[in-house]
């Protein structure tokens, strides 16, 4: 395996390790399905798709990707927590409605950004004595790690463990006079923007957006969480969101290898999708598989010694 592929595993993991934080918020922090990432991610490529090819900054581009992720996830939470909808139904009808809205946005189905200046571009001109090759992990490591450190200080705020609490036991936090609707409204605004900002960067890095790019978003970034957890169990928040970064870069990393030498077993570069649900239900069958290795062997253990005594 060739080091470009490696570096480019970390490059695309890394990126999506901040759709994957997102996706932790909702799924394990706040418990609530929420299907909406698939259409908040390429929300987010093609907000920062649309400034840069009108001649916008950046960052600025950036900036707006992350509003629009917040109002669509202030969107499923309007769903949920004012019209009453479940939390899937939600998520679908947001995920539903963001296809037209990015659609609408672009003007087209697809933007190319060959040629254009983006953020990697404008970091490149500070440090012109870095190639692109190595400029570009460690830039994706910096804004990994700053939206990590600032995530695990707001999960440990007092809003922020009124969230985790929404999601470990919604009833008892509700008896302690907390505004559940408030708490799901703020992390599923949390999730979305950080998805969309996964999507702006992944526009920038690729070089183009693409309204279908968020098909399979959610099931990515699913995989991650659960890879992540599977092999840090340690409870603690810090822990919990480097797991998932982990998580990001491990998934990454398997698909690419499947894809590149894929073919000797017949894949094909068409069956992402296929490759990314046979890697979720690995993940979450593996616990189990090996819980029950666990207890066949202690058994096993149990009756050797009885029989010894």
């Amino acid at each position: 395996m060739s080091w470009s592929l490696v570096f480019h595993a970390i490059e695309q993991g890394l990126v999506f390790g901040i759709m994957a934080l997102g996706v932790y918020i909702t799924f394990q922090v706040l418990d609530f399905p929420d299907l909406s990432v698939d259409g908040s991610f390429p929300l987010g490529a093609a907000i920062t798709a649309k400034i840069i090819f009108s001649g916008g900054h950046p960052l600025v581009a950036i900036f707006w990707a992350i509003i629009g992720g917040l109002m669509a996830g202030g969107l499923t939470a309007f769903f949920h927590t004012r019209l009453k909808f479940t939390n899937l139904l939600s998520g679908i009808l947001t995920m539903t409605l963001l296809y037209s809205v990015n659609l609408r946005i672009m003007g087209k189905s697809n933007i190319p950004l060959l040629g254009k200046i983006t953020i990697l571009d404008n970091i490149k001109s500070l440090f012109p004595s870095l190639t692109m090759d190595q400029l570009t992990p460690l830039l994706f490591l910096f804004i990994v790690l700053l939206v990590k450190i600032l995530l695990d200080y707001f999960l440990s705020t007092e809003i922020g463990m009124a969230i985790r609490a929404t999601g470990d036991n919604e009833q008892m936090i509700l008896s302690l006079g907390v505004d559940t609707k408030i708490t799901k409204i703020i992390g599923l605004c949390l999730s979305n923007g950080l998805v969309a900002l996964s999507g702006s960067l992944f526009a920038q890095y690729s070089g183009f957006a693409d309204v279908g790019m968020g098909i399979g978003t959610i099931v990515a970034g699913l995989a991650s969480v659960i890879i992540g957890r599977s092999i840090i169990k340690n409870g603690n928040i810090v822990w919990m969101t480097t797991s998932v970064i982990i998580g990001s870069i491990i998934y990454r990393a398997t698909v690419m290898i499947a894809l590149r030498y894929g073919y000797h077993f017949g894949f094909q570069p068409g069956d992402l999708k296929l490759i990314s649900v046979v890697l979720v239900v690995i993940a979450l069958t593996f616990p189990l598989v090996r819980g029950r290795v666990k207890a066949m062997v202690m058994s096993n253990d149990s009756s050797s010694t009885e029989k010894e005594q």
